[in-house]
């Protein structure tokens, strides 16, 4: 066999790889770009983070496709076999110089300008609808809704706790949100502006729902703050985890949120507001009747 017809012969097994190769790349790439690319989310912020995201995307791809444009221009036009000489002479050119300057200070100035927006905009405390404050402990929650009486604890949920001991014989395929649920939920209204007070009583953590666009740290002995508002049409129930290594059990201490219309949260705030009422007069009377007791005895 002849080189030229070995060579034909190499090309023909080449194309026959690497095409259905490329084939199945491509078809791979589709089907997960949705979970290779950041998500959009359901507030007001991770919205405009995530049209951020896309436009420097896109400005970075268009700056890769012309340099690399360019690149393989150069190396094919001026290939050695096509009799291009290298020149060995250092070249000047003042006009290029300028010009590769000035193009990437107009380029990193026009995308300062939608980043510094955001930022401030990220960073705007003020209008909120309601105020909750969120403590992290190892290896729970608790949430306090400022100047409404309510708080509670939120820990991992019971099940989910018993499958995940060793030696449980529990399938966790058979426990639903399995390590994502936890036994009380966080409620919010949606369509109204929360800021969320976040610190922490032993070590540091993180409250992350990655829905909602944000994620803070939760320091002992500092508040931090970040404002969420799910857009109006989107309630439903979104589910997050601490997002700092804090021990043993980091990984357990899941974060969810029920998002409501306002009519509903405004319910379910009353709600909880007559159950810390019963919680707070029946230790009284019970120490009231604790009491009288000894004196009935008496008489």
């Amino acid at each position: 066999m002849s080189f030229h017809m070995k060579n034909r012969h190499a090309r023909r097994v080449l194309q026959a790889a690497v095409v259905p190769l490329f084939a199945l790349l491509a078809s791979v790439a589709h089907a997960d770009w949705g979970g290779l690319n950041m998500t959009e989310g359901v507030t007001i912020l991770s919205r405009k983070i995530y049209s951020l995201h896309m436009l420097i995307l896109w400005i970075c791809v268009a700056i890769a496709v012309v340099v690399f444009g360019v690149m393989i221009y150069s190396i094919i036009k001026f290939r050695k076999s096509q009799g291009a000489q290298a020149d060995k002479t250092l070249v000047h050119s003042t006009k290029v110089e300028i010009i590769w300057t000035v193009i990437p200070i107009a380029i990193l100035v026009f995308m300062a300008v939608p980043i510094a927006k955001t930022l401030i905009e990220i960073e705007d405390m003020g209008n909120v609808n309601l105020n909750i404050k969120v403590t992290g402990y190892q290896w729970k929650w608790e949430y306090e809704y400022l100047g409404q009486n309510v708080s509670f604890f939120s820990t991992l949920k019971r099940d989910s706790d018993a499958a995940r001991q060793l030696g449980s014989g529990v399938d966790p395929k058979s426990i639903e949100h399995y390590l994502l649920d936890v036994d009380n939920h966080l409620v919010v209204p949606a369509g109204q502006k929360i800021r969320f007070l976040l610190t922490a009583q032993d070590v540091i953590h993180a409250w992350w729902v990655p829905a909602f666009g944000m994620k803070k740290d939760a320091i002992p002995g500092y508040v931090n703050e970040i404002w969420v508002q799910v857009d109006a049409d989107k309630v439903g129930t979104y589910r997050g985890q601490c997002a700092e290594l804090c021990g043993r059990d980091h990984g357990f201490m899941p974060i969810v949120v029920d998002v409501v219309s306002p009519a509903d949260f405004d319910k379910w705030l009353r709600e909880k507001q007559a159950e810390k009422k019963l919680a707070d007069v029946a230790p009284n009377a019970s120490a009231v009747t604790a009491l009288a007791a000894p004196a009935a005895i008496a008489q």
